[in-house]
C-alpha cells in the first residue's frame, strides 16, 4: 500500500456468488496492526477503518470483484 496517500486499497477477485463476507472479522484483522501490537506496527494514531466498496451486499459476495479501502488519516509524505 501507499501509506502517505489518501487510501490504500484492495481488489479481491474469483469469490464466487454467496460467499459470506464479514466486515467485522475483516476489520478484527485489520486492528491486529493497530500501533502498540508489537514494535514492527506503525506508531500512528489512526482508527484504520475498513470500507466495502463493492462486490458484496447484505453480507454475501456478489461474485463480482470486491473492493475495500482504508482511508489515511494521517498523511504525511515528508517522511518519506
Amino acid at each position: 500500500g501507499e501509506s502517505h496517500g489518501g487510501a490504500v486499497g484492495v481488489v479481491l477477485d474469483g469469490f464466487p456468488a454467496r460467499f459470506p463476507v464479514s466486515l467485522e472479522v475483516i476489520q478484527a484483522a485489520l486492528d491486529r496492526r493497530r500501533p502498540g501490537q508489537s514494535s514492527l506496527t506503525t506508531q500512528r494514531r489512526e482508527s484504520d477503518t475498513v470500507e466495502i466498496l463493492s462486490g458484496v451486499q447484505d453480507g454475501l459476495s456478489l461474485g463480482t470483484p470486491i473492493a475495500l479501502m482504508v482511508r489515511n488519516e494521517d498523511q504525511r509524505p515528508r517522511d518519506y
